[in-house]
């Protein structure tokens, strides 16, 4: 049988040394493209993962060792003197634990271990405190920094603390009680006399929300101010949280079990 003519200007596929046909050079590079795109994908979800979910086992790990670094300091302190206000204390170093903040609406069990300081190798392991601000108990604003998502994800959940949620710090000595400011019966963050919001969303450039006074500069009572990023997944905004001191410090001698808030 004779063999089949080639149509005039019909043109031959190249093929490689071995005989095979090569795909058309726009081919192969869309082909290469995309297994790009695709690794590229999986390396970003294998990223995502990390941050999202093993930095959270990782920070457990690390919050277990703190607490249990922290709670040993406070056992080899010696007591205080008697009649010595239980707001006299020195501020640790930066990296140091400073307190334990437990949070009942987060959680019936949710505490975690405040370091000194707010750059990232603090908050890698927990909640940090702005130097220079107030110790707690003290008047001024008692300002602390989380992470939103990621490296415990301490402040996931921030934004569904209410007015009148109790925010627990506890020291060396005692216990302190801050409550979410704005009106506990209406949920209006913006019902407090004072006129500092229980929640705000502001730029990360804005300051003021540390101040002694929130919002302002001269230190009046004793606040507490919780930072974190909004929206979740993004560090496009911060979130602030204010709450104000409910009464005076409780001793831990007269109540070594804490304050009936933390029952939730």
């Amino acid at each position: 049988m004779a063999e089949p003519e080639l149509d005039v200007g019909q043109r031959v596929p190249p093929s490689d040394p071995r005989g095979r046909r090569r795909d058309p050079l726009w081919q192969r590079l869309a082909r290469g493209a995309g297994e790009l795109l695709v690794t590229a994908g999986f390396v970003l979800l294998l990223f995502v993962v990390y941050e999202v979910y093993v930095t959270d086992l990782l920070n457990d790990r690390q919050q277990d060792q703190l607490s249990e670094e922290i709670q040993q300091q406070w056992a080899d302190q010696p007591p205080a003197a008697p009649g010595t206000p239980i707001v006299e204390q020195g501020a640790p170093g930066v990296g140091e634990p400073l307190a334990v903040l437990h949070v009942p609406r987060l959680g019936e069990d949710w505490s975690r271990v405040v370091l000194e300081g707010t750059a990232e190798d603090q908050l890698s392991q927990g909640p940090g405190h702005y130097v220079g601000t107030a110790l707690p108990g003290q008047v001024g604003n008692l300002a602390l920094a989380g992470h939103r998502v990621g490296k415990g994800s301490p402040f996931l959940d921030a934004d569904q603390l209410l007015p009148g949620d109790p925010i627990v710090v506890e020291t060396a000595d005692a216990w302190y009680v801050y409550r979410v400011l704005g009106g506990a019966a209406t949920g209006d963050y913006a019902a407090d006399p004072s006129g500092v919001p229980g929640q705000q969303i502001v730029a990360p450039s804005d300051v003021s929300v540390i101040a002694p006074t929130p919002g302002g500069a001269e230190a009046t009572q004793a606040y507490l101010t919780l930072t974190t990023c909004h929206p979740k997944y993004s560090a496009r905004q911060r979130l602030i949280v204010h709450a104000v001191l409910d009464g005076a410090g409780i001793s831990k001698a007269d109540d070594p079990d804490g304050p009936p808030e933390l029952e939730g």
